[in-house]
C-alpha cells in the first residue's frame, strides 16, 4: 500500500464522537481522524513491517498515521537519528506510549534512550523515557534484574517532577519493574518508601499509587508463580 492510499483508508475511518472522546482525554486531536488503536492494529496487520513506509507515514504529520508507522516500522532497522527525529514530534502522550510499546522498546538503543530521555526537560521526550523503562519491564523476558535495578534511582530522581504526563509515566515504571518478579517488587517497594519521603506532592502520589498495588494481594500471588 502508498502512503496516499493508507491516507485515504484512515479519512475513511475518521469518526467524530471518537475524535471528541480523545480530546476528552487530553490527546492532542489537531492533525487527529479518530480513530481506535485497535482499528490501526488490523490495518498494521494487513500491511505488514515495512521500513520505508513508516518513515513516510510519520512524515505526513497525522496522529492515526504516526501511531500506524510505530506498529509497522522494524525495530532493527530504526536508527538512533530516527529514534531522536521521532521523539521530538511527539506532541501527544497516546502517541508517545504508543511509539514506545510499539517499536522503541524493541530496539537495541532501547535502555539507553530510557536513560537519556528522562533527563530531558521537554515534556514528552521525558515521559518517552519512563515509557521506554515500563515498556521494557513489561516484555524483555530475557532482561537481568540489574538493568531494572539500575533504573530505581533514576526514578526516585525525577518523582518530585509536578507535570502530570511526568509524573503518571514515572508511577507507570516504577510499577511495571514492581510487577516484574519477587525480587524487583521487594526493590521497587523499598523506593518507592524512599520517594514517599520526598517533600513533593508529586512524589507522594506516585509512591502512594505504586505501593497500593504492588502490595495487593493479586500482584503478589501472581509473582509467586513468575519465573523471571
Amino acid at each position: 500500500m502508498e502512503v496516499h492510499n493508507i491516507l485515504r483508508e484512515l479519512k475513511s475511518l475518521s469518526n467524530p464522537k471518537n475524535k471528541e472522546g480523545m480530546a476528552q482525554f487530553g490527546i492532542n486531536t489537531q492533525k487527529a481522524f479518530g480513530i481506535s488503536v485497535a482499528e490501526l492494529r488490523k490495518l498494521a496487520a494487513q500491511i505488514g513491517k515495512k521500513h520505508s513506509l513508516a518513515l513516510k507515514l510519520w512524515d505526513t504529520g497525522y496522529h492515526e498515521a504516526r501511531i500506524l508507522a510505530s506498529m509497522i516500522d522494524e525495530p532493527g532497522l530504526v536508527s538512533e537519528k530516527q529514534m531522536e527525529a521521532w521523539v521530538k514530534d511527539f506532541n501527544s502522550w497516546d502517541l508517545c506510549d504508543q511509539c514506545c510499546m510499539n517499536l522503541f522498546s524493541h530496539s537495541k538503543l532501547a535502555y539507553k534512550k530510557a536513560i537519556e530521555w528522562s533527563s530531558k526537560d521537554k515534556e514528552f521526550v521525558k515521559r518517552a523515557g519512563f515509557a521506554l523503562m515500563a515498556s521494557m519491564a513489561s516484555k524483555s523476558k530475557k532482561a537481568k534484574d540489574f538493568a531494572f535495578i539500575r533504573l530505581l534511582p533514576i526514578i526516585k530522581r525525577e518523582s518530585r517532577d509536578e507535570r502530570n504526563y511526568v509524573r503518571k509515566a514515572v508511577n507507570w515504571a516504577l510499577r511495571q519493574i514492581g510487577k516484574r518478579n519477587v525480587n524487583l517488587n521487594r526493590k521497587a517497594l523499598k523506593t518507592a518508601e524512599e520517594i514517599l519521603q520526598l517533600d513533593s506532592t508529586s512524589a507522594k502520589w506516585i509512591a502512594t499509587d505504586a505501593i497500593r498495588e504492588l502490595e495487593s494481594e493479586d500482584v503478589l500471588k501472581r509473582l509467586a508463580g513468575k519465573k523471571y
